[in-house]
């Protein structure tokens, strides 16, 4: 099966999901509950700092069920290409959680969030804990923590920090720095971890709806050396990725 057809026919099943959780999304929505979406065409899906589609264009959508009381649950899918041997077309990551503003200055996401790559031949699938406090709504740090780190039977920690940095209500730079701590998965020629960065530029985007925002992102990333032992020469290092998101 060629690249186009696998990714054909994991769009569609992506596509296919996404309606079904939508519709179970939005009947099962009570009067408090809210219910979100967005879909993204890019140029390379860049996940911590590494290509998860060997530099390919990616379709990505999602949508998310939040309730008044903070807590929540989500889908979202996108087409991948990792080793051959792998078959692997597609990922869904679903996610329950907690999100709620502590003041005017802080807020606080908790969240469990499971990794699924349903078209493979060997069990890639994983689950994460992660968390996030977010201040003044322009900069974040994150945690996340897994004893099963990128689908092996061995620990990982993440840890991030970011921030955004408003030029004017249409436009911003965003910035971010991370380090992965893989000590547990380091064989004879790998480091204990590596670190990444991305700098962004966004641009808003005259909306199709008044419901609708559309957001343009240019991105550079880079890791370190490190990386590259872990994922290989072709998906880590430097590369530029563009990508348009609408969100309703």
């Amino acid at each position: 099966m060629s690249h186009i057809q696998r990714s054909a026919r994991a769009i569609g099943a992506l596509s296919t999901a996404l309606a079904a959780a939508f519709a179970l999304g939005a009947s099962g929505a009570a009067q408090a509950a809210e219910v979100t979406g967005n879909a993204t065409l890019t140029t390379d899906y860049v996940w911590r700092g590494s290509t998860q589609t060997h530099g390919d264009a990616a379709v990505q959508a999602g949508v998310k069920v939040a309730g008044e009381s903070g807590f929540y649950g989500s889908v979202w899918a996108s087409n991948v290409e990792f080793a051959p041997e792998t078959h692997a077309s597609s990922e869904f990551d679903f996610t329950v959680g907690w999100s709620h503003s502590l003041n005017d200055d802080w807020a606080l996401d908790v969240n469990a969030l499971h990794y699924r790559y349903p078209s493979t031949t060997v069990d890639l699938n994983w689950t994460e804990l992660n968390g996030t406090a977010t201040w003044k709504g322009n900069y974040w740090a994150s945690l996340g923590y897994s004893n099963e780190a990128l689908g092996y039977d061995e620990s990982g920690v993440y840890g991030l920090v970011g921030a955004k940095f408003p030029v004017n209500d249409k436009f911003r730079f965003e910035a971010a720095v991370a380090y992965y701590d893989l000590k547990d998965l380091n064989g004879d020629n790998k480091d204990d971890g590596y670190a990444h960065g991305l700098v962004s530029a966004v641009w808003t985007v005259k909306a199709p709806a008044p419901t609708v925002s559309v957001e343009a992102r240019l991105t550079a990333h880079a890791t370190d050396s490190s990386a590259k032992e872990f994922f290989g020469e072709d998906f880590a290092g430097s590369r530029i990725e563009a990508a348009l998101q609408a969100s309703f």
